[in-house]
């Protein structure tokens, strides 16, 4: 059996993990690279966690929580507050009013609840509200031109 060290800095420094895969020449299989990067992923869930960080972007847009993270409340310009149930494998935490942090165990389900978060406001290219993730970056276009008067 072989093992690797994954490095540190996929994970918190507080998490080391040593993982170990069987070697093809021992096992007497070849796994393909996509099927080893899916298994290692999944057995380093159980040490750590996936997050996707969102920013509530406008005037009066605002985000909250409640019930231990298990709803997730926005304000978001319409006449009503848009409610979202958080499903079993997420968690949802808003540091601020406009900070919206969705993380979990699996990849997957976080990714999946932050794009359905997103879509309830997607960014606008004019004026660049919404909602939006954080390292996302919108190319604001600029507006029509009015007449131009002699």
């Amino acid at each position: 059996m072989s093992c690797m060290r994954l490095p540190e800095s996929q994970f918190s420094k507080h998490v080391s993990f040593l993982h170990c895969l069987l070697s093809p020449s021992e096992s007497g299989a070849h796994f393909s690279p996509l099927f080893l990067s899916l298994w290692t992923e999944q057995s380093l869930v159980m040490e750590a966690k996936f997050f996707r960080f969102l920013r509530v972007v406008g005037v009066g847009f605002k985000a909250r929580t409640e019930s231990a993270g298990r709803q997730l409340f926005l304000k978001l310009g319409y006449s009503h507050e848009v409610e979202l149930a958080v499903p079993p494998a997420v968690r949802v935490f808003c540091f601020k009013p406009n900070l919206i942090c969705c993380t979990g165990i699996d990849k997957e389900r976080v990714h999946q609840f932050a794009g359905a978060v997103r879509n309830c406001k997607p960014p606008e290219c004019y004026n660049g509200k919404g909602i939006l993730y954080l390292e996302e970056v919108v190319k604001i276009k600029p507006g029509k031109q009015g007449k131009q008067s002699k």
